[in-house]
């Protein structure tokens, strides 16, 4: 139960569920509803093969570029932390979202397979911060494939919410409002900065350095 709710915790914050439905109401606010259905399963589908080709093969790419899994630890706890601290005062940066001149750009796209690839599935979905902590995340439990698979299957679980956001994202905010909606973050993000700041403490404990 434990590594279920540090990995759901984790991917929460780092995809924001409610904020990629708040960014795609906006985006699709023209659309019909079948088609904001076809955007919203494009945008699904390919966040999720990127983020699951990075659990997989992240440990690899961390070898092959002869990174260490302490400095990961560290970096992606700073990167973390960054984040959380964005949820906190409901700001918004490339970490988690989309910047303002990504939405913008998007804005004007036409093709629906453009605006699900981008800005949706990535970095939307499948962000810096998503893709650091499904690493982290993963590498932790190196050799353990009990663990990683519930890693995996919290991704899935994570993702699906996000896909379920998108559809009821008109209706979300109704009900929760924009002050509902950086109330939650602002929760989520208390709890990310711990778990940031215990990655970096970790990083450098493994490091040798101290």
């Amino acid at each position: 139960m434990e590594i279920i709710f540090f990995t759901m915790t984790t991917l929460i914050a780092t995809i924001g569920p409610l904020d990629v439905g708040a960014v795609f109401a906006a985006l699709s606010a023209n659309y019909k509803k079948e088609v904001k259905k076809k955007i919203a399963f494009k945008a699904t589908v390919v966040s999720m093969i990127t983020l699951v080709f990075f659990a997989l093969v992240g440990n690899i790419l961390l070898t092959y570029l002869s990174i260490s899994l302490a400095a990961l630890k560290t970096s992606g706890g700073v990167l973390l932390f960054l984040i959380g601290l964005d949820l906190i005062f409901a700001r918004h940066s490339g970490g988690v979202g989309t910047t303002d001149e990504e939405i913008e750009e998007a804005s004007h796209k036409k093709d629906i397979e453009d605006i699900a690839v981008f800005p949706l599935a990535t970095p939307l979905i499948a962000g810096p911060g998503s893709i650091g902590a499904i690493i982290i995340l993963m590498s932790e439990q190196s050799g353990n494939l009990l663990n990683q698979s519930i890693i995996v299957v919290c991704l899935v679980v994570v993702v699906l919410m996000t896909y379920w956001c998108m559809l009821l994202a008109d209706r979300v905010q109704k009900i929760l409002g924009i002050t509902g909606i950086n109330v939650v973050s602002r929760m989520i993000g208390f709890i990310l900065t711990g778990l940031a700041v215990q990655f970096v403490f970790d990083g450098i404990r493994e490091s040798g350095l101290i």
